[in-house]
């Protein structure tokens, strides 16, 4: 069996397709990965869950018709230092991250969750192009 944490943020739903499509693309998917998906909540006063969200469901849906294996997974604090909290509680064999396109002014003000989950992580990193503007 294969686990692989799927870091995903709320803010395009694309990205969140984007990242199964990988996981489902990997060899032997549908038969030994199970595919976490993890959102890290920041500020969520409402009380919600990871399985309410758009971008989670949306995953869920392209994963599960690819035969893939999927289980929710959530936190709160700091995205980058929770998905790597999470990889080590599920010993994950690999995290899958999705970063957005931005210059690099607004990379240094405002930081890499994608960065700090490559430079910080000790097993691999599949980090899934931003897709393009519709």
């Amino acid at each position: 069996m294969y686990d692989v944490i799927i870091g995903i943020d709320t803010a395009d739903d694309r990205r969140a397709i984007a990242q199964a499509a990988a996981i489902a693309d990997l060899p032997t998917a549908a038969d030994e990965v199970t595919a976490h998906l993890c959102h890290v909540f920041q500020d969520n006063p409402e009380g919600a869950s990871v399985n309410q969200l758009s971008a989670v469901r949306r995953a869920r849906e392209h994963l599960t018709e690819a035969g893939v294996n999927c289980v929710h997974y959530e936190a709160s604090g700091e995205p980058a230092d929770e998905l790597l909290a999470a990889a080590e509680a599920v010993d994950a064999d690999a995290i899958c991250v999705s970063g957005r396109k931005r210059r690099p002014t607004g990379k240094a003000v405002f930081g890499s969750v994608t960065q700090d989950v490559i430079l910080g992580a000790d097993r691999p990193v599949i980090a899934v192009p931003a897709p393009d503007a519709e």
